[in-house]
């Protein structure tokens, strides 16, 4: 059996964090966060405060937001 896929949110941090170079206490650091929380971002734990996942965010010059989400019933 596979491992379940990362969600979008997860690899976009882990991707971002690689590329820079940055281990996941540095990237704790920077967002002032500690490197759990960056680990369990990254594994795509279901139950993050969205306040300290805009801090983690932040460092790569990124927010969540609001965007549309695609509606079954529109055409």
């Amino acid at each position: 059996m596979s491992a379940p896929q990362p969600s979008p949110l997860a690899h976009f941090v882990r991707t971002r964090r690689r590329a820079a170079g940055f281990s996941q206490t540095v990237l704790g650091e920077l967002a002032g966060v500690g490197r759990r929380f960056i680990s369990d971002l990254e594994q795509s734990k279901p139950t993050l405060r969205l306040d300290v996942v805009n801090k983690v965010l932040a460092v790569f010059g990124k927010t969540i937001g609001i965007v549309d989400a695609p509606r079954d019933d529109e055409p």
